[in-house]
């Protein structure tokens, strides 16, 4: 076997790694497992985005055959669910917990770690599912689809920026086995595994890119606080931080597409 031949295949084994850890989709018997390969295949989280956009974005359509656009963007969002495990849910609901009780940055992760969901955790979810659902519904049905292609591995890399910026806030997590720390190179084979695809949605789907920069700019001003709210509370980032910002962002997405100047009204 080849070296590139070698490379490429341990390349496609770490992105079956980070698919498994995101999602519920069993991965090929070949793959195999070691511990070292969990840290790597940080660099394809955000091509995991990729596949709960494609199956999110399918639901979407073959729903809107048969069923009104309300309905079919809620298949839709229960299709991504349920793909992922409600995981990156998950980790907004424990931020939302454990950053409006906690008073101290140890009791802040104490909150975090802790498997209830607290009343800030129940209301941020119940909202955050809310403004998801109004947001994809108020967008025009030409949007939809690109919209769900492309936010969830942007959302997913701009999750990867916190690896790759902040350090781990705690000695053990759940996140701590898949990322302690991302390189510039495997960063960039991130930022790679999403411009490169979303290029080609652009091209099919012109009429995003008039939209886009809102969407952008949004969703790296959202990121951007996170990041500074996490470094000033705990001191850098944990797996949940990482769901809260991958569900935040993909809100932000969504809320870009939408913007656009409000005609004032004529007294």
């Amino acid at each position: 076997m080849t070296t590139l031949r070698i490379q490429l295949l341990h390349q496609l084994r770490l992105f079956f790694i980070a698919l498994q850890f995101f999602t519920r989709i069993p991965i090929p018997a070949w793959v195999g497992f070691d511990a070292a390969w969990l840290h790597q295949a940080s660099r394809y989280f955000p091509a995991v985005g990729w596949v709960v956009g494609a199956v999110s974005a399918s639901v979407y359509i073959a729903a809107a055959q048969w069923w009104p656009n309300a309905i079919a963007i809620l298949l839709s969002m229960i299709a991504g669910i349920l793909l992922t495990g409600a995981f990156h849910e998950d980790g907004f609901a424990d931020v939302c917990d454990g950053f409006g009780g906690g008073m101290t940055a140890q009791r802040t992760l104490d909150i975090m770690k802790d498997s209830r969901v607290g009343a800030y955790g129940a209301i941020g979810i119940f909202l955050m599912l809310l403004s998801k659902f109004a947001l994809l519904f108020s967008l025009p049905l030409v949007l939809v689809v690109p919209a769900l292609l492309i936010a969830h591995p942007l959302s997913r890399l701009l999750s990867c920026s916190l690896i790759w910026l902040l350090s781990y806030a705690r000695d053990e997590g759940k996140a701590k086995p898949l990322a302690q720390h991302m390189s510039s190179n495997e960063f960039g084979l991130a930022c790679l595994t999403v411009i490169i695809p979303a290029g080609a949605i652009l091209l099919w789907q012109p009429v995003v890119v008039e939209r886009l920069l809102p969407a952008l700019v949004l969703m790296l001003m959202a990121a951007f606080w996170m990041a500074r709210l996490f470094v000033r509370k705990v001191g850098g980032y944990t797996g949940d931080c990482l769901g809260a910002v991958q569900q935040v962002t993909e809100v932000a997405f969504y809320l870009g597409l939408l913007a656009h100047p409000v005609a004032s009204a004529v007294v």
